[in-house]
C-alpha cells in the first residue's frame, strides 16, 4: 500500500526540500519505489533533481489546474530521475493554481484525486513554506506527516501553527498522522540548540529518534544535483537520513 507522506512547515529554511530529496533517495536504496512531489513554485526540489523548466512539457501545474481542472494526469508529467525514483516537477506558474484553486469546489482534495492510482511505495509531498491552499491539498491527500524544524526558539514557536492546521484538516482526512518531528540544523556545540531539542522532548512532541546536523555538504550535493548519499556516503547526514529511512520504513 502506499504511503504518502507530507513534508510540511508553514516555517522557510528548515529543510522541506532536502528532506524530502534525500529521504527520497534513503529510501531507494533500500528497495522502494518513491514518488517526489514538487509542492512549491520555487521548483526547488525540482531544479535538485535537474529537471528545470527548460525541457519540460508539462509539470505539477498542469495536473492541479486553477479555476478549471488540469489540462494533464499526474501520470503525463512524472520523469524518472534515478532508479526507484521519479518526480512531479513544478515551476513559478504552480502559484497560479495556489490563487485560482481557491475559487474552485472542492479544492481541497484536487491533489488527491490526482494521485489515485499511483502506485508507489511511497509518495512523498515537498510543501511550500506557507499553510495555504497547497498545502492543505498535500495534508488531504497525505496519510502521514513529517515535520523538519530547526532547533531555534521561533521554529519552536512555528510548530503550533503547523499542528493547528494539521487538526483543522481532521474532517477531510480523519486519518492524517503525525509521523514525526525531524529536528535539522542541529549544532550540538550551541547550547541554544540543545535546549531547544529537550524543550521538544519534555514538551512530549513527537521528536523522531534521528537529527540533522549542520553540514555544506547538502548544497554542495544540491548543486551537482546529487544526493549526498553517493555524494558524501560517509557524511553524518548521509547516515542520519539513512537512519531515518530505517525508522520510516522499518
Amino acid at each position: 500500500m502506499t504511503r504518502i507522506i507530507a513534508i510540511a512547515n508553514q516555517k522557510g529554511g528548515v529543510g522541506k526540500t532536502t528532506t524530502t530529496y534525500v529521504l527520497g533517495h534513503a529510501l531507494a536504496e533500500r528497495g522502494r519505489t518513491v514518488l517526489l512531489v514538487d509542492l512549491d513554485p520555487q521548483s526547488s526540489l525540482t531544479i535538485a533533481c535537474g529537471r528545470e523548466k527548460e525541457g519540460m512539457a508539462a509539470n505539477l501545474y498542469h495536473v492541479l489546474g486553477g479555476q478549471e481542472p488540469g489540462t494533464h494526469a499526474l501520470r503525463d508529467i512524472v520523469v524518472k530521475v534515478n532508479p526507484g525514483i521519479y518526480l512531479a516537477p513544478a515551476d513559478i506558474a504552480l502559484s497560479l493554481s495556489e490563487s485560482g484553486l481557491m475559487l474552485r469546489m472542492r479544492r481541497e482534495y484536487v491533489l488527491q484525486e490526482a494521485l489515485a492510482g499511483a502506485t508507489p511505495d511511497y509518495v512523498l509531498i515537498d510543501c511550500l513554506p506557507s499553510l495555504g491552499i497547497l498545502t492543505v491539498n498535500a495534508l488531504v491527500a497525505a496519510s502521514e506527516v513529517l515535520i523538519p524544524t530547526q532547533c531555534e526558539y521561533l521554529a519552536l514557536r512555528g510548530l503550533a501553527m503547523i499542528y493547528q492546521t494539521i487538526n483543522r484538516m481532521r474532517p477531510a482526512n480523519p486519518n492524517l498522522q503525525v509521523l514525526g518531528i525531524l529536528p535539522t540544523f542541529f549544532d550540538p556545540r550551541l547550547i541554544h540548540s540543545r535546549e531547544i531539542l529537550e524543550a521538544m522532548r519534555a514538551r512530549g512532541l513527537p521528536v523522531l529518534p534521528v537529527v540533522i546536523g549542520r553540514s555544506v555538504r547538502f548544497a554542495e550535493s544540491a548543486l551537482a544535483h546529487e544526493s549526498i548519499l553517493t555524494y558524501d556516503p560517509s557524511n553524518p547526514g548521509t547516515q542520519a537520513y539513512q537512519a531515518l529511512a530505517e525508522v520510516i520504513d522499518g
